[in-house]
């Protein structure tokens, strides 16, 4: 069982407009050092939400002038890392700029905020952003804290999986609006922060959905008509089809109504069809015999939990002990938010190049190292 994650040629023509844009990458999507690197050489900035990705953008190389850290909860030791590294920090609530003021005190520098605005074009972002109607609440607040803060941008996050472009216009509407405020008052504004967001195929329907070019084409002539840089914050839609998450049969069973394969990848190594009942696509590797039976099968895991599992009444040849399986569409939110769950040890990566060689980009976790937490305890 492991996970392997194919070269990414496709990205290229993904900044093939690098001069108009700043493509950067939401590290919690896949935080793999050697995908990070490999970002980062294209020209990618880095989106941040924690201490710890700051360090491991600083370990992969990033330009920190093209980082971002974002976050609804951000905790003042990570924010002090942030102002001593100079990143751009997105401006969430009250408490959270409150937060910023004292941590660049503690850092003894000025931050560059941008003001993370909730447009209200979207139900599911009701969690991320202040209320545009205490737009002036937060203005005042940034004059009041000349040596602190500095007000270079507005951002908005719209929520995941969108599959029409035509959200972030409307988006971009209100937020060209909201910087012609923001700039009346004499703030020097020049970012606007579009967030990321975009969808992928987990289906494998066939459907032609947008890519970060399109989203940039949809809000280029607002952003140049007000002459701001724009930032997009692509993770998902960058990583997530290019890596899968490869499983052994275990075996095949039944309670009577319905069938189960049973693999050795579970929940533990990919959580989102438990989590929030996600969709990823699955498929058997090995050659299966011409008249194997199609049935409808649970796709489960060994953990013991009723919801461990990688998939739901999926139409299967029934499979061999031992026959290979693969999840689709692992590259995102899948290794990043895995666990060690009934002591499973997290699984090695891989990269696969263009030519098919395989290079190891992670190594698969022990019991060993299990116990080192404990040692001289």
């Amino acid at each position: 069982m492991g996970f392997s994650t194919a070269r990414m040629p496709r990205l290229r023509t993904s900044w093939e407009r690098l001069e108009e844009s700043h493509h950067w990458y939401a590290i919690k999507a896949n935080s793999n050092l050697k995908i990070l690197q490999h970002l980062r050489k294209l020209g990618c900035g880095a989106v941040l939400v924690s201490g710890n990705e700051l360090k491991l953008a600083l370990h992969a190389g990033f330009d920190l002038t093209k980082c971002i850290f974002n976050g609804n909860g951000k905790i003042l030791e990570d924010l002090v890392l942030a102002a001593q590294a100079g990143v751009f920090v997105n401006v969430d609530s009250e408490f959270d700029l409150e937060n910023i003021v004292t941590a660049a005190k503690f850092a003894g520098r000025k931050v560059n905020v941008l003001l993370r605005i909730n447009p209200d074009v979207d139900p599911q972002n009701s969690k991320f952003g202040i209320r545009n109607e205490k737009l002036q609440w937060f203005l005042d607040a940034v004059k009041a804290h000349p040596d602190e803060l500095k007000l270079v941008g507005a951002h908005c996050h719209l929520g995941s999986t969108i599959t029409k472009v035509d959200i972030f216009r409307d988006a971009a509407v209100l937020m060209v609006n909201y910087i012609d405020e923001i700039r009346a008052q004499g703030f020097e504004v020049d970012y606007l922060n579009i967030g990321g967001g975009l969808g992928i195929d987990y289906y494998h329907s066939g459907a032609v959905l947008p890519k970060p070019r399109d989203l940039i084409d949809t809000v280029r002539e607002l952003v140049l008509s007000r002459n701001l840089n724009l930032i997009i914050e692509p993770g998902r839609s960058l990583i997530a089809n290019i890596c899968c998450l490869v499983n052994r049969v275990t075996g095949v069973k039944t309670n009577g109504t319905k069938n189960f394969i049973v693999i050795d990848g579970s929940m533990a190594e990919l959580i989102r069809p438990s989590l929030y009942d996600a969709y990823q696509h699955i498929e058997l590797v090995s050659p299966t015999p011409p008249d194997a039976e199609i049935s409808t099968f649970d796709v489960v895991g060994p953990v013991c939990e009723s919801a461990d599992f990688l998939g739901k009444e999926r139409q299967l040849p029934t499979p061999a002990k031992g026959t290979g399986l693969v999840v689709h569409d692992a590259g995102a939110y899948c290794m990043s938010m895995a666990s060690t769950y009934n002591l499973k040890m997290r699984p090695p990566e891989y990269w696969v190049e263009e030519d098919g060689s395989v290079t190891k980009i992670r190594h698969g976790e022990t019991f060993e190292d299990h116990i080192r937490f404990f040692e001289g305890l």
